[in-house]
């Protein structure tokens, strides 16, 4: 099972407070503990949202916001990607996370759909279709490792 872990923003993350050096290697230390499960599939630290956009869809239209989003609690301020037995196993994980901002925090994990999920809907084509795109970007991140690709 594969589950997104977020790290929802705070009003210091979304001032673009930078974490002391402690919290960098604390936080090190628990990714490097993750790797070595062979838990870790990916993970990063996102900039405040007052760089980003959102678009909206309507139909045909789309309509485009710029950051900063007012809803602070509601923002992702960083992720991981986790290979899991079980959600049960992603929860001790996470319990085990040093706390990731300087003030209380709270950190989200969410499965993501497996092709299962998606039954009839997802035919013999968009099968083949995944697995080709899937062998593609691995192959695309193995030339970029050995830089031959940018």
């Amino acid at each position: 099972m594969r589950v997104m872990v977020m790290v929802k923003a705070t009003y210091q993350s979304e001032a673009g407070e930078m974490p002391r050096t402690e919290l960098m290697a604390a936080m090190g230390q628990f990714n490097e503990e993750l790797v070595k499960a062979g838990i870790l599939l990916a993970g990063e630290g996102l900039h405040p949202s007052a760089k980003g956009k959102r678009v909206l869809f309507s139909g045909a239209q789309r309509t485009v916001t710029d950051g900063p989003f007012a809803e602070t609690k509601e923002l992702v301020a960083g992720f991981w990607l986790w290979q899991v037995k079980s959600m049960d196993e992603a929860l001790e994980w996470v319990k085990r996370c040093p706390n990731p901002m300087d003030d209380d925090s709270e950190i989200e994990i969410r499965p993501l759909y497996e092709a299962a999920d998606f039954g009839e809907a997802f035919t013999p084509e968009l099968q083949a279709q995944e697995e080709r795109l899937r062998a593609e970007l691995e192959q695309r991140a193995a030339d970029r490792q050995k830089g031959s690709t940018p």
